[in-house]
């Protein structure tokens, strides 16, 4: 296991509630913040409406990159749903992973009632869990 990753309740339940609305369906959603720490979470639209893949609007990334630059915040993760499977990188995730230093954050629903979410990082094929702490907002 890696480094951890300090994430506030309100978030992790915002990502979760995000997965639940999005099912059958991947969401997929970017957290943005400073020094490790998130100020905002973004959901954005699964453009391919799959259960197995997700793609973020390109005009839609670029209007949160320029938000982001404009407010000097960092982008710390990019989160999505596993349906159902297990939280964990799929081949599909992991050869789709283009930004190493921003932890990849799977939020699994195969069991509904008990989501899981887990982080990684993804760098040249190998992944590395990161531990998620749930803290108190």
């Amino acid at each position: 296991m890696g480094s951890t990753f300090n994430l506030e309740k309100k978030y992790a339940d915002e990502m979760v509630a995000h997965a639940r609305v999005e099912a059958p369906n991947e969401c997929c959603g970017i957290l943005a913040g400073v020094k490790g720490r998130v100020i905002k979470l973004y959901r954005t639209a699964n453009t391919e409406h799959s259960p197995y893949h997700y793609t973020v609007d390109p005009h839609e990334l670029l209007s949160i990159y320029e938000e982001m630059r404009d407010k000097k915040w960092e982008l710390l993760g990019i989160y999505h749903s596993h349906t159902h499977t297990e939280a964990f990188p799929s081949p599909t995730d992991i050869n789709s992973a283009r930004l190493p230093e921003s932890l990849c954050i799977i939020i699994s629903l195969s069991d509904p009632n008990r989501p899981v979410i887990r982080g990684f990082h993804i760098k040249e094929g190998k992944i590395t869990e990161t531990e998620l702490r749930i803290i108190e907002n």
